[in-house]
């Protein structure tokens, strides 16, 4: 019995709960996790991606690095071999290279989706606050992924908004969300039931 309790309790087996619920309430075609990579923070995002579940997301995010288009290519195969949905973020042009499902876009290029609306299939965009979020309003966004919510390690992240905002921003948003920031087995369902899951390096702890 002790050891059914701790299988039940490990963090693997929380997240895929979270995921559970998350995915019980987004739009068809979303996915109800997006594992974002970083250069720095998951220098081998290739090894993440294979164990990704069916139905999972990647969001690529090279930054400019040299292998930039080696490392999509790595991802399109995999998502591919384990029906991944893949986004390359802020380079229309090599998700086009790739055959990824389309791009997330950082708040400052929200612009550049309408001219990539007809020839993605899939695109999400970063919001770092509520004026960022209501402003991909009339925007072709599929979802905005919301940042940060909980505390995090990343050097970019800002003050955490927390859940129960995170909950409020939802109920008015122009499109599904995505809570990151922090976001890891601990804490994946206190969101869940409103939003997405999204997280660099969480998904490993």
């Amino acid at each position: 019995m002790l050891m059914t309790l701790k299988r039940q309790s490990s963090p693997k087996r929380k997240l895929m709960t979270a995921a559970r619920i998350a995915a019980a309430h987004l739009p068809a075609g979303l996915p109800p996790v997006f594992f974002l990579t970083d250069p720095q923070r998951t220098p081998d995002p290739a090894s993440i991606a294979r164990t990704l579940p069916e139905g999972w997301g990647i969001i690529h995010r090279h930054f400019g690095a040299a292998d930039a288009s080696f490392v999509g290519a790595q991802l399109a195969a995999i998502s591919r071999q384990r029906h991944l949905r893949l986004l390359i973020a802020a380079d229309p042009q090599l998700a086009l290279q790739v055959g990824a499902d389309g791009v997330h876009w950082p708040h400052a290029r929200l612009a550049q989706s309408r001219q990539w609306k007809d020839r993605m299939g899939l695109m999400t965009a970063s919001a770092h606050s509520p004026a960022e979020l209501r402003a991909i309003a009339g925007f072709p966004i599929d979802a905005a992924l919301v940042s940060a919510i909980f505390p995090s390690a990343s050097p970019s992240a800002g003050k955490p908004l927390g859940a129960p905002a995170l909950r409020r921003l939802g109920q008015s948003a122009p499109c599904p969300i995505y809570a990151l920031g922090g976001v890891n087995a601990g804490n994946a369902g206190k969101v869940a039931p409103f939003a997405g899951l999204a997280a660099v390096d969480g998904l490993m702890q």
